[in-house]
């Protein structure tokens, strides 16, 4: 092992030990058999959920809900003679006779500026282009560019009057990825964010000859057939009561839909979270709150629908009571050994190396979660952690050849035909369970909610920082540095009080509950409460994030760039001046806990 494992308490100990392979194992052969991709496929997959937890005498809800979902299927690219097969992401347009034209080569991986339509360009002036690396005009053309897809990436170029986008993955395989804006079922004010285009994922053998055409100005047809509509799914939902506070909980979940049978992505995941609930359920009288288990459809095909209509049907219950979102996407995946990227908030990271440390004797590290894997209690202030857990080694990835995937551990056969059996493995499925459990446990059995608010304050100063040196001269963040500073202090005094037991603990943690509501949006969304944010990777403090982009706007146009700014600026500074008198209001026992969630 890595690293040593602290004692555990005599309940941990207990619990990890009740941890074994027969049910889970038993649902990862299942669903290796069993595609669930469709929605006829999906709602087989809920129903074989639904019928373990019955055998198991798990206790369990099975939501119906009706959801929008978008099914890719034959799809291709023809160049140079050849024809190659691809992968359209959800979403994207269904145009079975294609679309035919001259393709442009899209090699940097610039982003586009916050903020910038085609409409606005004549701000920026002559020659301005909006995205770096582009060989020839984007307008009236496919783009291609090397890279796997993305819904930011697409609609980018389809604000530059892109006919159709092809992403050319770097290996044998194409992958199957999203391809919209929105976040779940969008309502109609979302709708906008639905793809007009085209777009498809090949592989790197289409690169050569999609580069010969850019050349010749030879046309390329662009083929993708996608079946789209209303479909009523399956949601398994296990509620395991706590015995001191029921009403509050943690949310544990994953989907089990897939892409073909998707045995690590997620269908090891679906075991987990059955063992999890086995086990969860015969020590039930040692939760001290609720534990939820929840199996998503539409993860792909929807874009977290399934997640996201119990983010909208439950938001107020989620708003008041729940402490933590625990997501589990691909664990127990062949080679993953390690826990060098968790997925994890600054204020869970020191709790979830902990949990690490102790479940499996590892060591851990991580980053901001991305804008994905059912994330959708974020925006609703929802403190999150895990998402993919163990992944193979980087001096493993690197002598392997491998390119960076986001799930299967880093198993290049994610989001593909080939992600099969042999993608799981039974010993490291059972330390992923473990750790999981283990977490989910001490979260729900924490006198205090074990969350540091600090160490976040201190990332938030490090960011403004970070923007008020890419900003210079051109704007004043001080306030902003000034706000951070106030709370960090404030926040440290009730953290030390909180310790010491002189604010009674459940007074502690309707301010730590509040701190989540506020601070997490703030760290992760620009959206509102109870609509989810687009599915674009956030920037640090997103209401601060056009600082970087300064340097990109020419003297006509940076007052622009500086209006949003300062707008910006008042967000983040109006929000930590709330959460400053709230715990302000804590320290000088004013905060009126009984109501506070209301």
């Amino acid at each position: 092992m890595d690293g040593a494992h602290r004692t555990l308490a005599a309940d941990e100990q207990s619990l990890l030990k009740d941890v074994s392979l027969g049910e889970p194992w038993s649902l990862v052969e299942c669903f290796a058999q069993m595609r669930r991709e469709t929605p006829e496929e999906m709602n087989r997959g809920g129903a074989e959920i639904g019928a373990r937890l019955t055998r198991l005498g798990i206790p369990f809800t099975m939501h119906e809900p009706t959801l929008f979902l978008s099914t890719p299927t034959d799809s291709r690219i023809e160049v140079g003679g050849k024809v190659f097969e691809g992968k359209p992401p959800s979403f994207a347009p269904s145009l079975p006779g294609g679309v035919a034209a001259r393709v442009v080569i899209a090699h940097g991986h610039g982003r586009l500026i916050e903020g910038y339509a085609p409409n606005t360009a004549h701000l920026f002036g002559p020659g301005f282009r909006p995205i770096e690396g582009v060989e020839g005009d984007i307008a009236g053309n496919i783009v291609a560019f090397f890279g796997t897809l993305n819904g930011d990436r697409i609609a980018q170029f389809e604000r530059l009057g892109a006919v159709a986008v092809i992403a050319i993955n770097p290996g044998e395989n194409a992958h199957w990825g999203g391809g919209c804006a929105f976040w779940g079922t969008p309502d109609t004010d979302e709708l906008a964010g639905k793809l007009g285009i085209p777009a498809i994922a090949v592989n790197c053998h289409a690169g050569e000859p999609l580069m010969a055409a850019a050349k010749s100005d030879e046309l390329v047809r662009v083929i993708t057939t996608l079946d789209e509509g209303w479909c009523q799914a399956r949601l398994p939902v296990v509620e395991i009561r706590g015995t001191e506070e029921p009403e509050k909980f943690v949310l544990l979940h994953g989907h089990y839909d897939s892409w073909d049978v998707g045995v690590g992505d997620n269908a090891t995941g679906n075991a987990a979270l059955l063992e999890i609930a086995r086990v969860l359920w015969a020590h039930r009288s040692g939760l001290r709150r609720s534990v939820r288990i929840a199996w998503w459809p539409g993860h792909s095909t929807g874009r977290f629908a399934g997640s996201t209509w119990y983010a909208d049907r439950f938001a107020i219950d989620i708003h008041r009571n729940c402490v933590a979102q625990v997501n589990c996407d691909s664990p127990g995946c062949r080679w993953a050994t390690s826990y060098e990227i968790i997925p994890w908030m600054a204020e869970n990271a020191a709790f979830v190396a902990d949990a690490v440390r102790d479940a499996v004797g590892k060591p851990a590290s991580g980053r901001r979660p991305p804008a994905a894997n059912d994330y959708s209690f974020t925006n609703i202030g929802v403190t999150g952690y895990l998402s993919s857990s163990s992944r193979i080694p980087a001096a493993e990835v690197e002598r392997r050849g491998y390119y960076y995937v986001m799930g299967n551990g880093g198993n290049i056969e994610w989001h593909t035909k080939f992600d099969q059996l042999e993608i799981a493995d039974r010993d490291i499925l059972i330390d992923d369970i473990k750790v999981y459990l283990l977490a989910v446990w001490r979260n729900a059995n924490a006198v205090l909610l074990p969350y540091d608010w600090s160490a976040l304050l201190a990332e938030f100063a490090d960011t403004v920082r970070g923007y008020q040196r890419a900003a210079g001269n051109r704007f004043d963040l001080t306030p902003a540095q000034e706000a951070v500073a106030v709370l960090a202090d404030r926040v440290s005094r009730f953290e030390q009080v909180a310790r010491s037991g002189a604010l009674p603990p459940d007074e502690a943690n309707a301010v730590s509950l509040r701190l989540s509501r506020t601070l997490v949006p703030l760290n992760h969304v620009k959206g509102t409460r109870y609509r989810p944010d687009v599915s674009v990777p956030p920037s640090p403090l997103p209401w601060l994030a056009i600082a970087d982009e300064l340097d990109r706007y020419p003297p006509g146009a940076i007052g622009f760039a500086l209006t949003q700014l300062q707008r910006g600026c008042n967000h983040v500074v109006g929000a930590l001046m709330e959460a400053n008198d709230m715990v302000e209001a804590a320290l000088s026992g004013a905060f009126p806990s009984n109501r506070m969630m209301a």
